[in-house]
């Protein structure tokens, strides 16, 4: 637990002491070009993906569950 903070500390104590001349570089980007600027890929974006697409087939499922349902309800089961 001690490592754990040491190292949050240590983290935070580096981001501290950045430069601010890379909030001025940022400033002067144009908002136009900071939108068109496509998102990075990250170690995540496969996991990401599985979930998106868990997500999908649950949605298929539940909408054929939908369907079974009041298929059964309106041939008067």
């Amino acid at each position: 637990m001690m490592r754990v903070l040491l190292l949050l500390a240590s983290a935070c104590a580096i981001a501290g002491c950045t430069g601010s001349s890379n909030d001025d570089a940022k400033a002067a980007k144009p908002a136009a070009q900071a939108q068109a600027t496509p998102a990075q890929k990250t170690v995540l974006d496969t996991q990401l993906k599985a979930i998106q697409k868990a997500k999908d087939v649950q949605k298929t499922v539940d909408d054929q569950a939908k369907a079974t349902d009041k298929a059964i309800d309106d041939s008067g089961g």
